[in-house]
């Protein structure tokens, strides 16, 4: 429920603070004295995108707050908690103006942006008027009205979650086709490849290990007779024999020694064991260096194979195992596609068909919702003096979406057996304000919280319609918080609370300032509305008529 509003340096508001209460707040006043300013500045505070030149002539900025006591269960309480603001039972919101037209908005003293604002101003306020901005006279905005008031917000879920799997199914479909068509494209080469490198089959790191292997063999042969030279030597036929000779010379001779040939025998001992162990390093090694010369050619071939295969694939010859298999997996996504792209549209016929069942679900909720929302406006336009209206909500197949396959437009005819048109374009100015006023409260009905306002929806009715107008809102104030701005005396009668928006030259300076009527001033003021510039006493006695209902 919106408690007051704070404007200051806003078009011709210096400074303005208004404060209202529960039930229907009337403000009435002559044309041009700034009714307007106010919407402007609550809708300025709300987020709502209005006009930019809102800074009064000659300040550096404008200032809007606006402060909102909020029941436990409000829904506004959701916005706040998705924004992580602190919540209250008070909830205030403040955004500055700035003369270059810089905004910057607040909301319990946090700073916040405009979207945060305008989701806010969803829960808090019903803005209407008979040149309605919130989607009652844009057919475009009558599919989601209609959604709201049959609660299909489950319903509208579902066919969004099974249109984005429909999409995605036939995505994955298409694009697995493309691919498909892709390989199949090169699929003669693919089969050529995959059959050289399987028969290869060459290994990740098989070309330096035979590379280090051909070098080997190739020094093996210029080495090899060296070595052997050197075994010799080192044998039985060379220093293994002539140690040995000496080894039994000195073992001969050690008796008689006195111990001075045990450390020279001690250390030929030792040399003995270590010759041993070189001898049998040396013909390992002679060993490794014998091989058969067909050997080096195997290797050789197979290495420069692998190199060639690596250049014409355009890859590192140890990457050549790993492209051969992903040639082998293309190749098998091309022989099994035939299978796998059976299965895709299998899937997207199953998705189309849970969309499909989605949507006709949410049609048929939309279908009875439509019944009920034109049965209940034709129970709020007897009241209004248009029993003989009638409203009715077309719907019609569109092009599937997201959102379903049903196009919403409110249509109206004026008088039996007249055609029904939109509604924006059937109604008169006065037809319409009561049309819009009976479809409004179906729609805010159950609501809790909402502020409801409206601008000079009286426009172009008078005398007992505009009695029943004012009546209606009075009835629909009882349940909540209606604003009315107002050139009715009718409806300005019916208000719990008034005020009056003036008007005043100070210095060559225009301000706006909203006075509280008490009940001598409400008479005045309705009986201006009634008469004029003028009060007459007959204008005052019909005032005080009104007044007393």
């Amino acid at each position: 429920m919106l408690r007051g509003l704070d404007i200051s340096d806003m078009l011709i508001i210096d400074r303005l603070e208004l404060g209202f209460q529960p039930g229907l707040n009337v403000l009435t006043g002559e044309t041009g004295a700034g009714k307007s300013i106010l919407l402007d500045s609550l809708g300025f505070v709300l987020g709502w995108r209005g006009r930019a030149d809102l800074v009064r002539q000659g300040a550096e900025q404008g200032e809007v707050t606006a402060w909102f006591d909020l029941s436990a269960d409000h829904p506004a309480h959701r916005v706040l908690e998705d924004a992580g603001l602190p919540r209250g039972d008070e909830l205030i919101l403040r955004r500055i103006n700035t003369a270059e037209g810089r905004k910057t908005a607040w909301v319990n003293d946090r700073r916040v942006s405009g979207d945060v604002l305008r989701a806010l101003s969803e829960t808090l306020v019903e803005l209407h008027g008979q040149h309605d901005d919130r989607g009652l006279l844009n057919p475009r905005g009558h599919r989601a009205i209609l959604d709201d008031f049959a609660d299909n917000a489950k319903a509208l879920q579902k066919v969004r979650e099974t249109w984005r799997a429909m999409g995605a199914a036939r995505t994955a479909a298409a694009e697995a086709e493309a691919q498909r068509a892709a390989i199949a494209a090169e699929e003669d080469f693919l089969r050529h490849a995959v059959a050289e490198l399987e028969k290869f089959s060459p290994e990740a790191g098989e070309e330096a290990a035979l590379d280090t292997k051909r070098r080997l063999m190739q020094s093996a042969e210029k080495i090899r007779a060296d070595v052997i030279n050197a075994y010799e030597i080192m044998g039985q036929n060379g220093a293994e024999r002539h140690l040995g000779d000496a080894l039994r010379w000195l073992d001969g001779a050690a008796e008689r020694a006195e111990g001075a040939l045990e450390a020279p025998m001690a250390a030929l001992n030792r040399a003995m064991v270590e010759l041993d162990d070189a001898l049998s390093g040396v013909a390992d090694a002679i060993d490794q260096m014998s091989f058969n010369p067909v050997e080096l050619e195997d290797a050789e071939e197979r290495l420069f194979a692998i190199r060639a295969l690596a250049r014409k694939h355009d890859v590192a010859p140890d990457d050549l195992a790993g492209y051969a298999a992903t040639l082998r997996a293309k190749l098998d996504a091309l022989d099994a596609g035939e299978a796998a792209q059976a299965e895709l549209q299998a899937a997207v016929r199953k998705a189309e068909a849970a969309y499909d069942a989605a949507a006709d679900a949410l049609t048929k909720r939309r279908m009875k919702a439509a019944q009920r929302l034109d049965k209940a406006v034709s129970a709020e336009l007897a009241p209004l003096k248009m029993e003989r209206a009638v409203f009715a909500t077309q719907i019609s197949e569109t092009a599937a979406g997201p959102e379903g396959r049903d196009e919403v437009s409110f249509t109206v005819a004026t008088n039996p057996g007249a055609p029904a048109g939109p509604l924006g374009k059937i109604a008169s100015g006065g037809e319409l304000s009561r049309f819009l006023l009976a479809l409004k409260v179906c729609l805010t009905r159950g609501q809790t919280g909402l502020t409801l306002i409206f601008d000079e929806i009286d426009r172009g009715v008078g005398g007992a319609t505009a009695d029943a107008v004012g009546r209606r809102l009075a009835t629909l104030s009882a349940e909540g918080q209606v604003l009315v701005v107002t050139h009715s005396p009718q409806v300005a009668a019916l208000g719990a609370h008034h005020w009056r928006v003036e008007k005043a030259v100070r210095k060559g300076v225009t301000t706006s300032t909203v006075v509280p009527l008490d009940a001598p001033d409400r008479v005045d003021e309705v009986a201006r509305m009634l008469s004029g510039d003028t009060i007459t006493e007959a204008a005052r006695a019909a005032a005080k008529a009104l007044l007393a209902g």
